[in-house]
C-alpha cells in the first residue's frame, strides 16, 4: 500500500470532482492533509441530559416526548413544539420550517436533540436544534466526542466528519511516518495523537483541550514548529549560497563619523555595532533584525553599518515607510554624512519629472553613495551602480516582496545586497524565535544618558476638560504638546475629519494657542509644513492621527494625550508614547479613555501606566491580542498555523530550536518531509 502522504483524496467515498475542488482550494489534496484537518472544539454527543438538568449556554443531548407542536405568532411567526422527558418539558423553536416538517412533530413522536438550551418566554427552549426521531429502547450514542472542523463554504460539518472519520480508516493500515526524532515526542506518538484528537473519549480533559495543552496536541504542534523552524532555514541557506560583497569593517571612517555625532555610543550600540560589522565582513548578504526601544539609538548604528558599507565603495539604501519618517532620516544621515563628504540623495514618490531623472541617472552611475527614500525606491526604474546595503526602517509596514525587490537590486555579479532591518517595535521572544528564526537578532537593550522616562496616567474622558487647561499651561509655560485622535476604521477620510473636529474645538477653547493640525490625507507638501511649523516652535500643540507613531522627534515636546487609547494595540500605544520624553524636561502621556472599559481594555492599558519596557509591553500584547495583530496585518501568513498556538505554546520554543538543530545536524533526510508535511507549498510565506 502506497504511504498515506502519497493516497488522493478522490480514493474516500462521497469525494467526486467538485468536491476534490473544493478541497484543493482549501489547501486538502492527500488523505494526510485531512488527518491533520484538526478540529476546532468538541461536543459532547456521549450521553443524554435529563431536561431538568439542562443549563441555560450548554450543548446537550436529550431525549423526550412530543406533546405539541403548533405555529406561533408574534413578532416573528415559528414552529414550537414542546417536549417532555418525565423530568421537566422544553420548547422547541424553529423561524425556518415547512409544513412537512410541522406534521412529522406530532404528538407522541420520541426526538433526540441536540442543541444549546437558551431562557425563552416558556423557559427553557432550544432554537433550531438538531434532531431526529428514535424508539424509546435506542441506545445509539456516540461513542467519542463530536469533532467540530474548521471549514469553508459549501463543505458541512457532517461531510468533515465523514471524510476525516475515513482517513483515521485509512491510518490504521498505513501510519504517516514519524518525523521526529524519538526522544523528542510529547509522550504521544504520531497515529495516538491524530487518533485521539479526532475522536477523544467521552472523559477527555476538554480544559486541556481547549488550551491547547493535552499532550497529542504538544506532540502536533512541536512537529509544526520545528518544521515552520526549518523552513526559515532553509531559506536562509539559499541566501546565503546567492553571495554578498565582503566589506572590510572601516574603523577610521567610523571614528571620522563617531566624533560628527558629539555624544558617545552606549555600550548596547558598541555591541550591536561589532555584530552588524563582522556581518557585513562575510561573503554572505547579512540578515540582521535590529530592535531597540523607542530612542535607544538604532539610527546612528545604521549610519555606522552605512559608512562601512561606503567605504568600501559601495552604495546604502534607506528605506522607510512614510515620507515623515524618510524626512526624518534624510536630515539625521545629512548632518552625519555630508561633513564626510558623502553624497546623499532623495527619493519619494513626490520627486517628479527632471528632478526624478536626474537623481535616478546619478543613483545608476554611482555618483550618489546613500540613498532615503520609501517604496518609490523598488520602482522599476531606479538601478544601482553597486549596492551593498539595504536598510529597512520600521519593516512590519512593508510586503515581502517589496523588500526582495530592494536586495535584488544589486548587480547579480555583486551578490545580493546585505540587509538590516530596523524596529522599534519590540518584537516578544516568543514571536522573533518564530516570526524571524531566518534573520539573526540584535538588541539595544539601553537608553543613551539623560533620556526621561514618561509618566503615564489614565483619565476618564469625562474629565476632559481638566485636561485642555493642562495642555493650555504646558504650552504656556513653554513646552510643546501632542493631541492623538485615533478611531477603529482604517479609513483615512473618517480619521482625517476627526482629527479636524478635535483641532477645531480645541481652537475655539484655546483661542490664544497655536494649533498644528496632520493626518494621513494631507498632501506631502502640507504635512511637511505642519511638522516643520511644530518642530520650530511655531505652533505649541499639534493634533494628529497616528501617523505621527514613528520618527517623529521634537525634544521640546512633553505632554501626549492619546484619545480612545482603548482602540489601540499596546506596542503602538508605545510607540506615540515614545514622541515625548526625548529631551530633558519631565513628560507626561494622558491616556484619555471612554466608559465603560472592559476587563481587557483595563488589562491592557493598565501594562501601559505600570511598564516602560518595550518588550515587556511587547509579551504582554502577544498574551492579550495574538501575534497577527502584533506583527501587523502585512504579517500575519506567518502565525496562520494548524495547530501551534502562540503564546499558548511558547514553553515549546527552546526545545523547537534543539530539535531543528539535531535535525539539521544528524537527520538532514527529514527536513523535506518535514517542510512538505506542514507547509507544503506555502513556505514561500516565509520570506520575511
Amino acid at each position: 500500500m502506497p504511504g498515506i502522504a502519497a493516497i488522493s483524496v478522490r480514493e474516500l467515498r462521497g469525494v467526486g470532482p467538485k468536491l476534490a475542488e473544493k478541497l484543493a482550494e482549501y489547501g486538502i489534496r492527500q488523505i494526510e492533509d485531512l488527518l491533520f484537518h484538526l478540529p476546532l472544539r468538541y461536543q459532547d454527543r456521549t450521553r443524554i441530559t435529563p431536561i431538568a438538568a439542562a443549563r441555560e449556554g450548554i450543548d446537550v443531548v436529550i431525549e423526550g416526548e412530543v406533546k405539541l407542536a403548533d405555529v406561533a405568532y408574534g413578532k416573528r411567526r415559528s414552529l414550537v413544539a414542546r417536549i417532555q422527558d418525565g423530568s421537566g418539558t422544553l420548547t422547541l423553536r424553529f423561524f425556518h420550517f415547512s409544513a412537512a416538517q410541522k406534521n412529522n412533530l406530532s404528538p407522541g413522536t420520541r426526538l433526540r436533540c441536540f442543541g444549546q438550551a437558551r431562557r425563552g418566554s416558556s423557559g427553557l427552549e432550544m432554537y433550531h436544534p438538531e434532531y431526529r426521531e428514535v424508539q424509546a429502547d435506542a441506545h445509539d450514542l456516540d461513542e467519542s466526542l463530536t469533532p467540530v472542523y474548521p471549514t469553508t463554504a459549501g463543505i458541512g460539518q457532517n461531510q468533515w466528519r465523514s471524510l476525516c472519520g475515513q482517513a483515521l480508516l485509512y491510518l490504521q493500515r498505513a501510519e504517516p511516518r514519524e518525523l521526529l526524532p524519538v526522544d523528542s515526542t510529547q509522550g504521544m506518538g504520531l497515529s495516538a495523537s491524530l487518533i485521539y484528537l479526532h475522536s477523544p473519549p467521552p472523559d477527555a480533559a476538554l480544559e486541556l483541550l481547549r488550551e491547547g495543552s493535552h499532550p497529542a496536541q504538544l506532540h502536533l504542534a512541536l512537529e509544526e514548529l520545528v518544521a515552520h523552524n526549518l523552513s526559515l532555514h532553509q531559506l536562509r541557506k539559499q541566501h546565503q549560497r546567492e553571495g554578498a560583497p565582503a566589506l572590510a569593517p572601516a574603523p577610521q571612517a567610523i571614528t571620522a563619523l563617531l566624533s560628527e555625532f558629539g555624544f558617545p555610543l552606549t555600550g548596547a550600540q558598541h555591541r550591536v555595532l561589532d555584530e552588524i560589522s563582522g556581518d557585513l565582513a562575510k561573503p554572505y548578504p547579512m540578515l540582521r533584525l535590529l530592535q531597540g526601544d523607542v530612542g535607544s539609538g538604532k539610527t546612528v548604528v545604521a549610519a555606522c553599518a552605512a559608512l562601512q558599507a561606503i567605504a568600501n565603495g559601495y552604495q546604502v539604501a534607506i528605506m522607510a515607510p512614510t515620507e515623515i519618517l524618510a524626512e526624518q532620516h534624510w536630515q539625521s544621515f545629512s548632518t552625519w554624512l555630508e561633513p564626510l563628504n558623502i553624497e546623499l540623495g532623495w527619493l519619494t514618490g513626490r520627486l517628479k519629472g527632471k528632478k526624478r531623472e536626474q537623481t535616478t541617472s546619478r543613483i545608476a552611475a554611482g555618483q550618489i553613495a546613500l540613498v532615503v527614500g520609501t517604496h518609490a525606491l523598488f520602482q522599476q526604474d531606479v538601478e544601482f551602480a553597486r549596492l551593498g546595503l539595504v536598510i529597512v526602517d520600521e519593516q512590519h509596514r512593508f510586503g515581502v516582496h517589496q523588500r526582495l525587490a530592494l536586495t535584488e537590486k544589486a548587480r547579480p555579479e555583486l551578490g545580493r545586497a546585505h540587509q538590516l532591518v530596523m524596529t522599534a517595535t519590540p518584537i516578544p521572544r516568543t514571536l522573533s524565535m518564530v516570526a524571524y528564526a531566518d534573520l539573526d537578532c540584535s538588541i539595544i537593550d539601553e537608553l543613551p544618558p539623560g533620556r526621561q522616562p514618561v509618566s503615564t496616567v489614565l483619565i476618564d474622558n469625562s474629565r476632559r476638560e481638566q485636561i485642555i487647561a493642562r495642555v493650555a499651561e504646558a504650552c504656556k509655560a513653554g513646552r510643546q504638546a501632542y493631541w492623538v485622535c485615533t478611531l477603529i476604521e482604517e479609513s483615512d477620510a473618517l480619521q482625517a475629519q476627526a482629527a479636524q473636529a478635535v483641532a477645531e474645538q480645541l481652537r475655539e477653547q484655546l483661542p490664544g494657542l497655536a494649533i498644528g493640525l496632520i493626518h494621513g490625507r494631507l498632501k506631502p507638501a502640507e504635512k511637511e509644513a505642519a511638522m516643520t511649523a511644530f518642530k520650530s516652535g511655531q505652533t505649541s500643540l499639534l493634533v494628529a492621527t497616528t501617523v505621527i507613531e514613528v520618527g517623529v522627534d521634537v525634544p521640546n515636546a512633553s505632554l501626549m494625550i492619546i484619545e480612545n487609547p482603548e482602540r489601540l494595540g499596546l506596542a503602538q500605544l508605545h510607540q506615540l508614547r515614545g514622541r515625548v520624553g526625548r529631551g530633558s524636561a519631565a513628560s507626561h502621556c494622558v491616556l484619555l479613555y471612554q466608559t465603560p472599559l472592559s476587563a481587557n481594555g483595563k488589562a491592557r492599558l493598565g501594562v501601559m501606566r505600570e511598564s516602560s519596557d518595550g518588550f515587556v509591553i511587547a509579551e504582554k500584547d502577544l498574551q492579550l491580542r495574538g501575534p497577527g495583530e502584533v506583527l501587523g496585518t502585512r504579517q500575519t501568513g506567518l502565525m496562520e498555523f494548524r495547530v501551534a498556538q502562540l503564546p499558548a505554546h511558547a514553553h515549546l520554543l527552546d526545545k523547537v530550536q534543539s530539535v531543528a538543530g539535531a535535525i539539521i545536524a544528524h537527520h538532514p533526510e527529514l527536513i523535506e518531509p518535514l517542510i512538505q508535511r506542514w507547509t507544503g507549498t506555502d513556505s514561500e510565506f516565509a520570506k520575511v
